[in-house]
């Protein structure tokens, strides 16, 4: 059943998650916990680890069943989350969605450790990358996030990791599939993997190409004709349009090559590159992650 965002944005159902058109971009808030539960086996409850861990809760752990196996279910918080108590002037003002702070990280770190030698590792990855803060360097924020990557090289056992938003940042090399061989990476349709997203890398490592479309945009050019042509007396209400037209076109340069950029990085081409194994489609994700985790037992025995 397809329901209807909330006020807020925030998805009430599961289905709006991955939905092509109330989603198109999986970038809309949702409760990362309503999609876990609607994974593993509903005849035995979950068991949710560390719930009350302060400054963690954009992570979430379950200790759960899927297919009737025992495995450590990691989510990622995929809506904003309010703080709480005082904070710093240099931290972030929310939890943001899709990201791992450092506690969150160390929650993260410690559920895989955990299970190591006990369980399968499964992980619903809406992750965008890792908090860059003053306030989350301080805090040890590139310790703890190394330390993922060090419980997953050292992993004995299944792990599976499902991107089912959006993937990118310095995630895409802790998570790699690379650090263990018995790591299966899944991906949903419809989902972007990359170590950068397009909206980044259109504002920070494309801004040459973002400039230069802007500067040859005939509403630009136009004004700047009409500014050159113009006498002194024109001149000033010209160039107020120049620059308020400039700056409306160039982030609309910005969103066209976002979109490409994210249009070419995507799932397909993330599989075809080795990062992704498998792409699922998001009605199958339930089935195909009990599959992922029976290929990995099995391959371990």
């Amino acid at each position: 059943m397809r329901g209807e965002p909330h006020a807020d944005g925030e998805f009430t159902t599961v289905g709006d998650i991955f939905s092509d058109v109330t989603n198109p971009d999986r970038k809309k808030p949702f409760d990362i916990r309503s999609l876990m539960r609607a994974t593993i086996d509903h005849d035995l409850p979950p068991l949710e680890r560390w719930p009350a861990m302060v400054d963690a809760e954009t992570a979430v752990v379950f200790d759960a069943h899927l297919g009737g196996h025992a495995v450590t279910l990691i989510g990622i918080e995929s809506k904003p989350l309010p703080r709480y108590g005082p904070v710093p002037a240099d931290g972030p003002n929310q939890w943001s969605a899709g990201t791992l702070f450092p506690l969150s990280s160390k929650k993260v770190a410690r559920a895989i450790n955990g299970a190591s030698g006990n369980r399968p590792v499964v992980v619903l990855a809406n992750l965008s990358g890792f908090d860059g803060s003053p306030e989350s360097l301080r805090r040890l924020q590139l310790e703890y996030g190394a330390e993922i990557g060090r419980a997953i090289v050292n992993f004995d056992g299944p792990i599976i990791l499902c991107v089912v938003s959006r993937y990118h940042g310095g995630a895409f090399v802790v998570f790699s599939g690379m650090l263990n061989d018995n790591m299966e990476v899944l991906a949903v349709e419809g989902s972007f993997a990359s170590v950068i997203g397009g909206a980044p890398a259109a504002a920070v490592v494309f801004t040459g190409e973002v400039d230069a479309r802007t500067k040859t945009d005939p509403r630009v050019m136009r004004l700047e004709d009409a500014l050159a042509a113009a006498n002194e007396d024109d001149r000033a209400p010209l160039r107020t349009d120049l620059a308020a037209t400039r700056e409306a076109v160039r982030m609309e340069k910005l969103g066209e090559l976002a979109a490409e950029f994210d249009a070419i990085h995507s799932v397909e081409r993330a599989r075809e590159v080795g990062s992704v194994h498998r792409i699922v489609a998001a009605a199958a994700l339930r089935p195909s992650l009990i599959a992922a985790v029976e290929r990995g037992i099995a391959a371990i025995r």
